[in-house]
This record gives C-alpha cells, structure tokens and sequence, in this order.
C-alpha cells in the first residue's frame, strides 16, 4: 500500500511535474485563476502551496486522473526532491542494494532533495518492488521520467537505440557508450543480446542511472563518470562493438590540450569538428574488426574543416556505410541526423573498395510519421556489411559508392547528396502512377463534397455530457492513456497489434507498428470512438473494422453501447466547436481535452443514425482533402526531379503552351 501524501507541501516546479506541464503554465494558473491555491510557505521567489489542496484544484479542471499506484510512486517521486533525476538514482541505489543483499551504506543526500521525502518514497517503492520486483518498477519510473515534459530525463528512443545495436551486431559480444547519458543506447544493447555493458558521461546524475539500470538487470560491465575525450576511464580497453550519440557542436571539447592524442589516428580533429574527435575515440575502444555506430549531425557528413579526417576513413576502410534517418528519428532533434557504420581495419585483410550509402529519410511522412522502420533495410545493411561485397547491394538497402568517387575535393559523405537523381525509368514509372491515384482521388472528392439543406428550426434536443452516459452504463470510457511499455513476457514484439497515436487520429491515417508503447494497455474494436488528449485540435475517429490495434500515449476510447448510441453520432457531437470552447487550452494553443465534460444531444437511435450517416460523410471528405494534399505535394517533388533531369517532359504542342492558366492570387483566395 502506497503511503499517503496528504499534508505535504510542493513548490510550483513540482506541481508542473505533477500536472504534466510546463513551469511557465503554472504561473499562468496562478494569475488566471482566482480559486488557484495561496501559497502556504516558502519565498516570495519560491512559494510552497499545499499538495492536497492542489490535488484537489487539479482534479476539477481535469488535470489529475484516479492514481494508481504507479501514479502514486511517481508524484511521490517527483515532490521528494528538486531533481527526478538525481531522486530517481538514489532510490535505484537503494533498490539494487536490497536486490544483492549489500549493506553498504547509501551516499550522501544531495541539496534539494528532502530526506524524509526521499524515506518515504524509499518504503513506498520496496511495497511495489515486493509485487513487481526492483527491475521493473525502478523501469516503470524511468519510462515516467523519459515522458515528463517538466523535467530533463532526455534519451535516445527505443527504436533508434535498437536500430543502432542491430547494425553494431552487438549480440554475445560487449558494449561501449563512451557518452551514455541515462543509458538509453546501452539498454537497447542490452535488449539485442550484448554479453557485457560499458559506459561513460559527465553527468553523474545521468551515469548512476544507467549504472542501476544495468545492475538491476544483472548485466555485467561499469559505467564511470567523467569526461570521455579528457579522461577516458575505460583507456586501453577493447570491446567489440560501440554505440555512441555524442555531444553535437561543443567546440571547447579539449583540441589544444588533446593535440598530440594517440586516439588521433586519422588526424588531429579541428576545434569546430568535435564529433569527429568522438568518431576516432569510438574507433581507438574497438577490436580489429569490430563495429561503432555513431549518431551525428548532417553538416559532419560534409564541412569543409573534416574533410581530411573523412578521407582518411574512407582510405583506410573505416568507414563503412551512411545512413540518413528521417526527421524526428531521435526524439531530441528535429533535423534528419546520419548513423555512421564504422569497421575497426583488421591487419591483413583487404582495404574496402566502396562505401554504403543509405538515404532512409524518405521513409516516413504525413501518412506515417513514426513507421520507417518497418521499411528500413536494416537486415541487407547488416548482410553487406558482413560480406563487405561491393557488387551485391539489394536495391532497398541504398547504393555502394566506390570510395575513389568520393575523394574530391568536398569528400562529402552524405547520402541525400550523392542519391541517384529522378531521371530513372522507375520514377518516371512512380510519377505515373501517383498521377493516376490523383486523378482517381479528384473524382472520388467531388462525390464526398457535402450537399446540404438549411434546417433553421434544429434538432432541439436536450444535451447530457459524456459523463452522465458513462453512469447510465451507455458509453464505457477506457484511458486515457499514458507513455510506457507493456512488458508482458508472452507478447512477442513481431506479434504485437499495430498501435493508434494521436497523429493517426488527427490525420485519418491506418494505425501501425509504431514505437510508441502505452499504459494501460487498451485494446480498441470497431465502432470505438478515440480521442487524443492533448492535441491542436478535437478531433473524434471511429474505429473501423479493419483497424485492430491498442491505444498509444493520450488517448481516450469510448465503446458506445450496441443499440443505445450511434458510434459516428456520438464522434460528430464530440468533434463540435462548443466542445471545443469547454476545454482547458494553453496559450500555445494546444487543448487538453476531458471526454466526460464534452456534451451530446439526446435524441432516438434512429434518429443518431441519420446524423451518424453525415457525420461520417463529413470525415471521409476531410480524410479525402488531407490525402490529396499529401499526395499532391509527392506529386510536385518528384516531378519537379524528373522534369529538371529530363526522364519526363510535358506536352509541348504550342496550343497546349497558348492555354491561360488561373492567377496564384485567384488560387490563394
């Protein structure tokens, strides 16, 4: 049993933790709401407010759901201490000394953190830990701290740490992140089968996170604190593969007094190229023939200041492949960043003729924002790394560029540069058939046009809110939901349902195997209406009957009871501006929706199937809009390719040239 925290006191920063907001939301609650609560305690520049009484103020704007005991462990988390972090690794500490039976004593409690807090959440955590074990409810915590948006528990995602560990070909072998952070890339080599785990960062909050984590899963290996490139820890050990997301961009990273660096095997890396410092420094921890994949910036692939060091990795058989990840790949940024294969040389063996090029970037888009590595060829890039035969490249997994080629001037590795240009018989094949679909999907919009006749009387009908149809038992409401991941050990990953996020929602597009595990797990079936929690804008989606899948993070279903009320009636009342308007906003415009607050009219079922009827023709034709707009622009891109590379002309008859075409300004208007 979880203790009870009534009667404590939390600061603002705390209540953003708790809310899941931001630390300037709170300050804007406390000057638009009157009924916000007064500060009991503290400064004038750091008040303390009652934690019940601002329970209870965030449970009636609907910011704070029913606690389970998860929830619970994790507010009494965030309130023992200014930092998650630092709180979150010495309550690890403590649960994996109850693990190995150490009676060593805990470190020092550091400033900010209270340590009656810091008891109570230590009791409260071994009562979860007796049912759940220490592994996963210390995991159950870390994922809460990855998800807060108040807090700076900041990874590597899941999917791109295995990506990373897959193409290292770290299975049986060992492991090191020479800047670990939180440990996120470990954990994926952990996942994919590595014997033994090393790592290294300057944050020693962030280290002694990925240290307990490591510890609870009883996977061999250390990870120190300090900085890798001025004080490597692990110097002169030897693994057999390196993962690595470094620092991008620190440009006082050590270069005057690491100048004469034995790492330094390919060439002393200028001040303004750190990240090939890293390079090198993943390079000089592997064995001959071992693999480092490293997370780096774009512009690495081709400054001007490493091109000498690039050339050297080419010459030298180092580097081995490029690969460009779509946008958003790493949670953290924003820009389409590149994977580097590199391959310690082995003695004696040939030097590689050709490196890998890989542009995955367009592998995701509008209709599939966090799908692409369902399509990502990560098996042929393995095998051809493997092989390390230039002449058998599969056609998905990129193009083999002989290194000769790319030893110009510039020396610039970077795949979106070097991909084949549009003038190939394949596009101009995809060109025609995107035209087709176009062509086909305009006829399709004008029958989904709406054609209307103005009732100026109305339906009349009394309203009732979600809620009170949740307690006459005609709706169930299941969620919301909220980030983590399921660790069902029965539920193998390929034979997971495909999930639904709040961007299939909004988008209209088919839910997938996507990397975004939720709690608790919600299984939704036809005629379910989901709702997004948090979003722009509210936005209803019945679930059709080929759409099996399970809730992903801040969603909400409502099953509409069979008979009682109309699935598509009920997502059209819900979708409505009044509802809208009832909802708590931010001033970045983002609703935050509560489902149970929304209003529906009341009306015969026979009568919601009529409206249910519109309703849905309503959102098949925005559904319809949307796709032809991301159809359309594909349409642009790829012909203006082809066009400026001559695989495609347009019809150059000069009465076709003499035809007038509509003004942008009439266009626009």
């Amino acid at each position: 049993m979880i203790t009870n925290v009534m009667g404590r006191t939390v600061t603002a920063a705390e209540i953003a933790r708790l809310a899941g907001v931001g630390r300037a939301a709170v300050s804007q609650w406390r000057r638009r709401y009157p009924d916000f609560p007064r500060e009991v305690g503290g400064t004038a520049t750091r008040p303390r407010f009652d934690l019940a009484e601002v329970e209870e103020w965030l449970r009636r704007q609907g910011r704070l759901e029913p606690r389970s005991v998860e929830d619970r462990l994790w507010w009494t988390l965030a309130v023992a201490g200014d930092d998650p972090v630092a709180t979150l690794g010495l309550l690890g500490e403590a649960l994996l000394r109850d693990q190995n039976g150490s009676r060593a004593r805990a470190r020092a409690i550091p400033d900010g953190t209270d340590p009656r807090r810091l008891a109570r959440l230590v009791r409260d955590a071994r009562a979860v830990a007796a049912d759940l074990g220490a592994a996963q409810t210390f995991d159950l915590l870390r994922q809460r701290l990855m998800a807060d948006p108040a807090g700076r528990g900041r990874d590597v995602p899941d999917d791109l740490a295995d990506l990373m560990a897959a193409l290292a070909g770290v299975r049986g072998g060992s492991v090191f992140d020479p800047a670990c952070g939180l440990g996120g890339l470990l954990r994926g080599a952990v996942r994919a089968g590595c014997a033994a785990a090393y790592g290294q960062d300057l944050d020693a909050d962030a280290a002694r996170l990925a240290r307990v984590w490591l510890g609870l899963q009883e996977t061999p290996g250390e990870v120190a604190v300090g900085d890798s490139l001025r004080a490597d820890a692990f110097a002169g050990t030897l693994v057999d593969a390196v993962v690595c997301a470094p620092p991008f961009g620190q440009t006082g990273w050590g270069q005057e007094e690491l100048a004469y660096d034995p790492r330094w095997v390919f060439g002393v890396p200028p001040r303004t190229e750190p990240e090939l410092a890293w390079v090198q420094h993943a390079l000089a921890h592997l064995r001959p023939g071992g693999r480092a994949v490293v997370l780096m910036p774009p512009a690495a692939a081709g400054r001007r200041a490493g091109r000498r060091i690039r050339g050297e990795l080419l010459r030298r058989g180092a580097l081995r492949a490029v690969v460009a990840l779509p946008a958003g790949a790493a949670a953290a940024h924003a820009v389409p960043l590149h994977l580097w294969v590199l391959r310690q040389p082995v003695p004696g063996q040939p030097t590689p003729t050709h490196v890998l090029l890989v542009d995955a970037s367009t592998l995701t888009g509008p209709d599939r924002p966090r799908s692409w590595l369902r399509d990502f060829p990560v098996a042929s890039i393995c095998a051809w790394l493997d092989t390390n035969d230039a002449r058998r490249v599969p056609d998905e997994a990129g193009r083999a560029v002989a290194i000769i080629d790319l030893l110009d001037d510039d020396v610039d590795v970077s795949p979106v540069r070097r991909a084949p240009d549009h003038g190939s018989a394949d596009s101009a094949g995809r060109l025609a058939d995107a035209r087709r679909e176009l062509v086909e999907l305009l006829a399709d919009l004008s029958a989904l046009v709406p054609d209307f006749a103005v009732d100026e009387g109305g339906n009349g009908a009394p309203v009732t809110t979600v809620a009170e149809l949740a307690r006459a038992g005609d709706v169930e409401i299941l969620g919301p939901t909220r980030p983590g991941r399921d660790e069902t050990p029965d539920r193998p990953v390929s034979t997971a349902p495909p999930v639904m996020t709040v961007k299939n929602v909004l988008n209209g597009t088919p839910p997938a195997h996507a990397e975004l595990p939720a709690l608790p797990v919600v299984e939704v079936r036809e005629g379910d209406v989901v709702i997004p929690v948090t979003a722009r804008r509210l936005v209803a989606r019945v679930v059709g009957p080929d759409e099996v899948a399970v809730l992903g993070p801040n969603l909400v279903a409502l099953r509409p009871a069979e008979g009682v009320l109309d699935p598509w009636f009920l997502a059209g009342q819900l979708s409505t501006s009044a509802n809208g308007h009832r909802q708590a906003s931010s001033l970045a415009g983002v609703v935050r929706f509560d489902p149970r607050r929304a209003q529906v009219a009341r009306l015969p079922f026979e009568q919601q199937r009529t409206y249910g009827w519109a309703f849905r023709q309503l959102a098949l034709f925005g559904v319809a809009l949307r796709r032809v707009g991301a159809l359309g622009d594909d349409l642009i891109r790829v012909a203006t390719d082809a066009l400026a590379a001559g695989a495609i002309r347009f019809d150059d008859r000069t009465e076709t040239r003499s035809v007038r075409l509509p003004s942008a300004r009439r266009l626009r208007s």
